[in-house]
């Protein structure tokens, strides 16, 4: 306690961070956000993490992200609502897209009826 008359600071128990979040930062925060049974594109979730005009860079990001991963990147697709992913990682995208019910015309997501909308 500090003498009469003044006020002693309080001090935060938490030390909270002092820098802005990184771009990947950025893109995960955005794709945590879209709702299930929703889906983005790459270029949107750019758009959302203040990106504008780096889709390229969601995806490199996401390529990144370990297979445990609890991130919905499966709610990403490309601009026609195409699975950009090749062979069995599109598969298991697909799947869970439909797990979500996610619906699709032919081998795209019907985006008119499925994309998250902000």
């Amino acid at each position: 306690m500090g003498p009469p008359g003044t006020v002693q600071a309080h001090q935060p128990r938490v030390t909270l961070p002092t820098t802005d979040p990184t771009p990947e930062q950025r893109i995960w925060q955005v794709v945590a956000e879209i709702p299930p049974g929703t889906v983005a594109s790459y270029g949107q979730v750019a758009e959302l993490a203040g990106l504008p005009g780096g889709a390229r860079r969601v995806g490199r990001c996401l390529s990144r992200l370990p297979a445990e991963t609890r991130l919905p990147w499966h709610r990403v697709v490309n601009a026609t609502g195409g699975i950009s992913l090749p062979g069995e990682a599109g598969h298991r995208q697909r799947q869970r897209l439909i797990d979500e019910g996610i619906a699709f015309e032919g081998d795209r997501v019907a985006l008119d009826r499925c994309r998250w909308s902000v």
